[in-house]
């Protein structure tokens, strides 16, 4: 079966069958192994790709349910939001093994695309399903702090 697919601006075809994981086509199949397996249930985030603007994971995501959706992964989080993070993660020193680091970053891109002023408790929300065996969660906080300023002196 082949199914068409909308990668990072680009379209692509894919033979894996409806129900393969989404990681598992971007990975195997397309050769994009920013995106990384973690848990393949759902709850660490190292999966975190977005689809039409709204992160996901991709491992419990079936490719025919995104056939005819925008996927964005961590090798084309080329917005300004991905832009920011991606300066402020350096800046604060975030990544340590650097495994989670992808998945962070597009959960911190779609946050800051719908929250150009997020407070704490915003930031815990929206990082909450993102593990990050190295603990540095206070520095992903302020990393995401940084770049909302640094976005907002920007405007």
């Amino acid at each position: 079966m082949t199914t068409n697919l909308r990668i990072n601006d680009q379209t692509v075809s894919c033979r894996s069958e409806s129900d393969t994981p989404l990681l598992w086509v971007l990975r195997d199949e397309l050769g994009l192994t920013g995106t990384k397996f973690g848990c393949g249930a759902a709850l660490c985030g190292a999966c975190t790709v977005h689809v039409d603007g709204v992160p996901v994971r991709s491992c419990q995501t079936p490719v025919a349910s995104v056939a005819d959706k925008k996927i964005t992964t961590i090798e084309h989080l080329e917005s300004a939001y991905g832009k920011a993070l991606q300066r402020a993660w350096m800046i604060h020193d975030v990544p340590q093994c650097g495994y989670c680091q992808s998945g962070q970053l597009m959960s911190a891109a779609a946050l800051l695309a719908s929250n150009s002023s997020p407070t704490d408790t915003d930031i815990d929300n929206a990082m909450s399903g993102n593990i990050c065996r190295c603990g540095t969660y206070q520095r992903i906080r302020e990393a995401i702090k940084t770049a909302a300023a640094d976005l907002l002196k920007q405007r």
